[in-house]
């Protein structure tokens, strides 16, 4: 992003977005915090000569509300909102991403001059609904691979996020191929970010493939693409990316919504219809040079109408002077690194936002999060700070050096916490201990009621969640002078009376429940840190620490001379 604006800014946002309502839809702002609204308004006093403003997303259409008369407003709608929900239905499921109804869209597309769809459907669909000049836009791919028909396919794929579109299709999709699989037929290869939500999947006839290092790797190693889509809106970005790389792709009406395509592979009405196209074609020469011809073609043609909407689009906008093209360039990482308690960190400041690991093998275990307020008064900076861990390389000799230390402010915690747990366990402790002097979203104070080296107990008022177990959450036992030690929540009970024990949280959502918690050490590839047992050391634990996907909280321990409880 760097490299293609002049400034980048990040706009951190007090609470979070809700990925679910149990209604007929969200309202149509539901999802513009108002820290938008205020960096519109900031951005505008700074800057008066702006001419016009591009919002990406009808839900987010609420801060043209804040912008000055005369500046030309443009929504990139990307997709259908209204209804969306319908599409669900068959699969007895709720979305998980913004939807609303036909009203609610009319007025955040009202707040534009200029809108954009990104195919014809949608475009016609705007043009209903309100009075505004509606723009198709579709991208225009590159054709950097030649189309080369194969004999016969013996692998075929799918490549993709793990939204509930790309998840309800392809796992209909693969339940379905594996029904009737034989050796003689081609294997389906499953790839990208969804796998990790199909984890557990083992059919015969079909792959998981995991994360792969390049796109182009993946459909080099395929012989054609599926797109066996049963949902989703907009264009389809896997059939336009296949069809880029040369790749002949089978799918559904839905998939091939947007391009202009009648080959009867390009328009299979579902899950049975897909499999037997690829069945009928797995092993004819001529079916699959006509197809692979007839995807050539479709991407020739669907380039040259995005030419052409371009050209309308550019023709339509407003001229003002030119301004001078900015010199700023992408700033290198600016890196710090430091040694101690077996692990080494490395602290990055830079505009990077979804890297899991460093150049040198360290695995993202935090980032900074700054206030609102904060952020607003940097002037909305578009860097943060990363911290990267890995072990020493001899792990059995640990250095001398103190333990190092993480932000004291909010972070957002990695994957590597619940999901990933790819540092080795001693890693892992070395660094929690450190993020016990981050800013907790939420803080409690609790009793030891039982303390062994095989487990503890804690009785505390704790949020919800943990009480229900209904959050991945990692835990940690802190200690004065100690390393910490990872555990495992192994059992909960909610108490009928209240603890007269202190409860914080910086978010309102956190509903406490008075609860015991027992615990007993973590193992990770067979091995555990035992709980260091009461009266053998010189140092007590003094709280548990705990990390979920995006919450840290912390259970303090009251002092150890009154073990009693009085409740409430």
């Amino acid at each position: 992003m760097a490299a293609a604006f002049d400034r980048v800014f990040q706009i951190p946002a007090a609470t979070t977005v809700p990925l679910k309502t149990w209604t007929e839809g969200f309202r149509i702002d539901d999802w513009c915090p108002p820290e938008v609204i205020e960096f519109v308004e900031w951005y505008f006093g700074l800057n008066p000569d702006t001419c016009a403003i591009v919002v990406n997303y009808v839900f987010l259409s609420r801060c043209l509300e804040s912008v000055p008369d005369g500046v030309l407003r443009i929504i990139d709608t990307h997709d259908r909102f209204a209804d969306r929900h319908l599409q669900y239905r068959p699969f007895r499921a709720e979305p998980n991403f913004f939807y609303t109804d036909r009203a609610s869209e009319a007025v955040g597309l009202s707040r534009a001059d200029m809108i954009v769809a990104i195919q014809s459907v949608e475009a016609d669909y705007f043009r209903g609904l309100v009075d505004r000049a509606v723009y198709l836009l579709p991208p225009v791919f590159a054709e950097p691979a030649k189309f080369r028909a194969p004999g016969r396919l013996a692998r075929f794929g799918f490549i993709g996020h793990g939204n509930d579109p790309n998840l309800f299709s392809i796992s209909k999709f693969a339940h379905g191929w594996a029904a009737s699989w034989r050796p003689d037929l081609p294997v389906l290869v499953i790839a990208g970010e969804i796998c990790g939500s199909l984890n557990g999947l083992d059919l015969p006839g079909v792959q998981l493939a995991g994360y792969v290092d390049a796109v182009e790797t993946f459909y080099a190693g395929v012989d054609a693409v599926v797109a066996p889509m049963l949902m989703g809106s907009g264009l389809k970005m896997k059939v336009a990316e296949a069809l880029s790389l040369g790749r002949p792709v089978i799918g559904t009406r839905i998939a091939f919504e947007g391009f202009d395509t009648d080959h009867p592979a390009h328009r299979l009405d579902g899950v049975a219809d897909t499999v037997a196209a690829i069945r009928r074609l797995h092993d004819d020469p001529d079916g699959l040079g006509i197809l692979t011809a007839a995807c050539a073609d479709l991407l020739t043609r669907y380039n040259a109408k995005a030419t052409t909407c371009e050209a309308a689009w550019l023709n339509a906008i407003p001229r003002r002077s030119a301004r001078a093209a900015g010199s700023l360039a992408a700033r290198a990482p600016d890196v710090s690194t430091t040694v101690g308690a077996g692990i080494i960190v490395r602290e990055e400041r830079s505009l990077r936002s979804l890297p899991t690991a460093d150049e040198d093998g360290g695995i993202l275990v935090a980032t900074e999060k700054p206030s609102p307020a904060t952020a607003r008064e940097a002037g909305y900076p578009s860097e943060r700070r990363r911290w990267f861990v890995s072990p020493e390389p001899d792990g059995s000799r640990q250095s001398a050096g103190a333990l190092p230390a993480l932000h004291e402010g909010p972070v957002s915690l990695s994957p590597e916490w619940i999901h990933r747990r790819s540092l080795p366990r001693p890693a892992r402790e070395a660094i929690a201990g450190s993020l016990g002097d981050a800013q907790a979203d939420w803080t409690a104070d609790g009793c030891l009621i039982g303390y062994e080296a095989d487990g503890l107990t804690v009785v505390s008022r704790v949020p919800s969640f943990l009480v229900a177990r209904s959050r991945p959450t990692a835990a940690f036992l802190l200690g004065d002078g100690e390393t910490a030690r990872e555990l495992r929540l192994t059992s909960t009970a909610a108490l009928a009376r209240a603890p007269s024990l202190a409860f914080a949280a910086t978010r309102g959502a956190l509903t406490p429940v008075p609860a015991s918690l027992t615990f007993e050490p973590l193992e990770i590839d067979g091995s555990a840190s035992p709980i260091p047992a009461a009266g053998k050391t010189p140092s007590r634990p003094k709280a548990v620490l705990f990390l979920s996907d995006d919450l840290v909280g912390l259970i303090r321990f009251a002092p150890a001379r009154n073990t009693r409880l009085e409740v409430q």
